[in-house]
């Protein structure tokens, strides 16, 4: 047993190392771009063609300060004369992406200093109904800039990024960039407005009107070139008329700044750009995503808590092995008594008669468990799909498409597992158990989803998912997911599991419950664990869904996954035995609630990100968060239960049908109904004393270590920020300590740079 958990274990790692760096597939064609008279060329000598035409497209706009995105259509901007949006599947739908064409188009090979794209004009007189719509779009683009509304853009299906440096020769590239900045009243220049000393006045949003625009592409030998990056710089710049378009430099040029007051007067906005390309023949097509993936945070921490997970692994691993030994000997012993000895013992051996007893509220059970196999199963080949470069970010999405897909067709296995288990369980409304496989989860994930979709539809959001679609995921569910779900129910109601014991008629007395042996605290302590395992790379899973980060990691969370069913099952196995050598039957429920009760601490941490690392605006952004937030944790439940019970499952079906002959009594109460309790007081202390013994050292080997570095790598950054733009710092003395010598603070006067600073590098973990 030693040697296989061993070998696992160095399976796992060998995998890891290998799956965790930025590896994918683009899956579609590159296109090739050249200069217009190369393109008149091919087409006079009928070869290949090329396009000389880039265009480039907008997604939606989002914000970490709310959940709510917009279209690019709901915000005053520059629109396209020619409008058309590329197809998208139902994972761009469901995530809310609203692709469209933009009015930014350029001719590859011809640089651009400063082009004019339209003039946005707002004038004061007019019409009331026209005076309200002008305030009501200025209010608009000013609520934008407040709460920091990010652009996406897009060319050749590739994000057009904004890279700035975080750290010394330490760049970070950000798939959007900020509609603008603001600074507020006492002069403290928030978000973006640090990256340039000219935004400082108080009480002014700047408007970032003008983008410079560099476009890398690597050369061929026919003259034609593939576009590999195109990179970015936001700024805020005053035209002298709305006609002209002339760009002196960065450093010499007044920004477009608004305020409240500009509402009532005449006002206009030129929107410009300045494009430049530049050729980059050692970057190539089949890795240009790359310099955006490896400036994601860096895996040193994702490292250390893979190192805490192997030493829990260890831990509950030799626990387990300790308690097979003594299995081990029990059932050998057991196995040469006579009938007579046997009616004497006590412990997990007397209650072979209950222990496949079925237990209440059998048909609710079976369908968690046949709901939460198809979860597992969907999970883990959504994973590998992953692992293999299938779900890359490229393949826009993809990853969501994937999991809907694969969710339903495995619904032949929630039928499977659930009509069976029911089946066991010798029930006979097999109708019902079928239908609510078919409904309940479901039904519940799906009302709360519309729900939040209504919350959305209010709030006029790009991530209101169109009556359309919704009704192609209901057909989804009505007729593939359940038609398969009844098939899948066909062949489990066909046969039961066999146990390898018979039950006995009358149920056994159970002794008087310590402490210890109630179901509350053997729960709670059962979800410690596997969440102390997965608890980082949750870290990073939030800053990808709710910071809007790329997370592209599919290698570490693979790897996370496998150690959360190990230790998910070992924890699960260890608490099962517990309470069987205290002659409690009563194992159904309690194994899959122990280790679904990770899902509880994940509430939990959801509740902590929310409130110290999120700084959402508005009742329906905590709305929005708390409502997926729930559906997350269902499914969580779901999967983590259904991997401890059928654990335990094999485990106590492995244990007591290794005894040889069948130890029948006749009537329960002859048995000495005392337990003894030494040994299960022993093994719960042991259990306790080896949990605390980890938390601790957990705890305080991430906060000492990881949080350390984090903070070192935070100030490293705030004084490079400082240095690179001249930000005021106030320094704030402090007691000498015993050594002697002035303890001297740096605290930066301005708040954070939100964007430019990365959660990781900022020390939000």
């Amino acid at each position: 047993m030693t040697r296989k958990i061993s070998i696992l274990l160095v399976c796992c790692f060998i995998l890891a190392t290998h799956v965790v760096e930025a590896f994918y597939f683009p899956l579609h064609a590159p296109v090739s771009f050249c200069t217009p008279a190369v393109q008149k060329y091919h087409e006079a000598e009928h070869r290949s063609l090329c396009k000389s035409d880039i265009n480039m497209f907008v997604n939606r706009l989002d914000s970490v300060e709310t959940v709510i995105p917009y279209d690019y259509d709901r915000y005053d901007f520059c629109q396209s004369q020619q409008e058309y949006s590329p197809s998208e599947n139902l994972g761009q739908v469901v995530f809310g992406e609203r692709i469209t064409s933009s009015p930014y188009n350029f001719t590859f090979g011809k640089n651009n200093t400063c082009k004019k794209v339209c003039t946005k004009s707002y004038k004061a007189g007019g019409e009331e109904a026209e005076k309200a719509e002008m305030k009501h779009k200025l209010n608009f683009l000013l609520r934008g800039i407040q709460l920091n509304y990010q652009h996406h853009w897009i060319i050749d299906n590739m994000p057009v990024s904004w890279c700035y440096e975080v750290l010394i020769g330490s760049r970070y590239c950000s798939p959007g960039f900020p509609i603008g900045c603001y600074v507020d009243k006492d002069g403290n220049r928030k978000d973006a407005c640090v990256i340039d000393a000219h935004y400082e006045r108080a009480q002014h949003y700047y408007v970032f009107n003008h983008i410079n625009i560099t476009i890398f592409y690597q050369p061929l030998i026919d003259d034609t070139n593939l576009l590999v990056s195109a990179k970015l710089e936001p700024l805020s710049m005053k035209h002298k008329t709305p006609d002209e378009c002339v760009f002196l430099n960065s450093l010499n040029y007044e920004p477009m700044s608004l305020q409240k007051s500009d509402l009532n007067k005449d006002l206009d906005i030129t929107y410009s750009y300045s494009v430049h390309f530049i050729p980059s023949p050692n970057v190539y097509w089949a890795s240009r995503w790359d310099y955006i993936l490896d400036s994601m945070p860096h895996t040193n921490i994702q490292w250390f808590s893979i190192l805490n997970s192997l030493v829990v692994i260890l831990f509950l691993s030799g626990m387990l092995l300790i308690l097979l030994r003594k299995l081990y000997k029990d059932i050998s012993r057991y196995n040469q008594q006579d009938l007579e000895k046997a009616q004497e013992e006590s412990g997990w051996r007397v209650v072979h008669g209950d222990v496949f007893r079925p237990p209440k509220g059998g048909m609710l059970l079976s369908i968690f468990l046949g709901t939460g196999a198809q979860i597992i199963i969907t999970s883990f080949l959504t994973l590998g799909l992953a692992c293999l470069g299938l779900l890359s970010p490229a393949n826009r999405g993809s990853l969501m498409t994937c999991v809907m897909v694969l969710y339903v067709l495995l619904g032949f296995i929630a039928g499977y597992v659930s009509s069976r288990i029911y089946k066991t369980f010798g029930g006979e409304r097999w109708k019902s158990n079928v239908l609510s496989t078919s409904f309940l989860i479901p039904g519940i994930i799906f009302g709360i989803f519309f729900i939040l979709n209504l919350i959305l539809w209010y709030e006029h959001s790009s991530a209101a998912i169109p009556f359309s679609t919704l009704v192609a995921i209901l057909a989804l569910w009505f007729f593939v997911s359940t038609p398969l779900v009844l098939i899948g129910a066909y062949f489990g109601l066909k046969r039961p599991i066999e146990f390898p014991l018979p039950t006995n008629e009358i149920p056994r007395h159970i002794p008087k419950r310590s402490c210890c042996t109630r179901p509350l605290p053997g729960i709670i302590m059962g979800g410690i664990l596997p969440f102390g395992c997965i608890f980082v790379q949750l870290f990073f899973i939030l800053n990808g869904i709710w910071s809007h980060q790329v997370y592209y990691m599919f290698g570490f969370l693979s790897l996370v996954a496998i150690i959360l069913v190990i230790t998910c099952s070992e924890a699960t196995i260890i608490l099962c035995y517990f309470h069987l050598r205290a002659e409690n039957y009563h194992w159904w429920w309690r194994s899959f609630v122990t280790s679904g009760f990770t899902a509880i601490y994940f509430f939990i941490y959801c509740i902590h990100y929310f409130a110290s690392k999120l700084t959402m605006h508005g009742w329906a952004s905590t709305v929005l968060y708390f409502g997926y937030t729930i559906i997350m944790v269902i499914l969580f439940f779901l999967f983590c239960g259904t991997m401890g019970f059928f654990a335990c499952f094999l485990f106590v079906t492995k244990i007591y049908g290794s005894l040889n002959q069948i130890k029948s009594i006749s009537s329960p109460q002859e048995i000495d109904m005392t337990p003894t309790m030494a040994g299960f007081w022993s093994s719960m202390l042991e259990y306790f004393i080896l949990t605390t013994l980890f938390l601790l050292y957990h705890a305080i080997a991430f906060f000492v270590y990881a949080k350390d570095t984090l903070m070192a790598l935070a100030s490293e950054t705030a004084s490079k920020v400082r240095q690179d733009y001249d930000i005021p710092v106030k320094m704030k003395k402090r007691k000498r300590g015993k050594k002697g010598g002035v303890h001297v603070r740096a605290r930066l006067r301005k708040r954070k740079f939100r964007p430019a600073l990365p959660s990781i590098v900022t020390g939000n973990c």
